[in-house]
């Protein structure tokens, strides 16, 4: 699902905002390209720190849009930068492989949002 592309993005720092939203207004974060990790079976892993609203509309609404992108990689007809939208559904990792792995790359990490993909679509 995830494309050539995707991965050169994410080779490339940019900003990555992450959208959750639960009973109430939707609520925006922000990561970077680089602190993102995507599994063999296309999950992507992202460090959490703080993240404590994120977490909470996760817990009532467990849907996620996130865009990222970097003006380093040539998009659709050759246009200047591209970018992502991502859809698909997250939750918190506290322990196991995952985290492991994660928690050895970020050390300020308290836990690992989680992303199953259903979405992926180039933007630019």
């Amino acid at each position: 699902m995830l494309s050539d592309k995707f991965y050169e993005v994410l080779k490339n720092e940019g900003i990555v905002t992450i959208v959750t939203w639960g009973k109430g207004e939707p609520h925006v974060v922000n990561e970077w390209n680089s602190y993102l990790v995507v599994t063999e079976d296309e999950r992507i892993l992202i460090p959490a720190g703080i993240m404590h609203t994120t977490e909470k509309n996760i817990n009532d609404n467990n849907k996620i849009k996130m865009a990222l992108g970097s003006k380093n990689v040539k998009g659709h007809d050759n246009y200047q930068g591209t970018g992502f939208v991502v859809e698909g559904t997250a939750r918190f990792l506290y322990s196991g492989a995952d985290f492991n792995m994660m928690e050895k790359k970020f050390k300020f990490l308290t836990r690992v949002l989680e992303i199953t993909v259903t979405s992926a679509k180039q933007m630019l």
